[in-house]
């Protein structure tokens, strides 16, 4: 029997989440009219320090600094990887963990 990877199944559940979300909002709104929480407030709302934050979303210090700072936007992937440390703040500690 095949053995899954925990974090792989558990960041699969929580995309489908997000994106099932987004697919019964998108009648209503346009994508612009989504309004997604500004990357410094995720990372105060999971703990996590810039360094910390950069290393689980993948990205360098001063991608997410630039972020914060809103000279640059995230990629869409790392918007959804935002949405779902929002939805469960726990979730970057678990990525700092592997």
């Amino acid at each position: 029997m095949e053995t899954k990877d925990p974090m792989f199944e558990l960041l699969s559940n929580l995309e489908q989440i997000v994106l099932t979300r987004d697919v019964m909002q998108a009648g209503a709104m346009t994508e612009s009219e989504v309004a997604m929480p500004e990357p410094k407030r995720i990372r105060e709302i999971s703990g996590m320090q810039i360094d910390e934050f950069a290393l689980a979303m993948g990205v360098s210090v001063s991608s997410v600094k630039s972020w914060e700072a809103q000279r640059t936007k995230p990629s869409g992937s790392a918007q959804k990887l935002m949405q779902l440390i929002h939805s469960n703040p726990y979730l970057g500690r678990q990525l700092l963990e592997r």
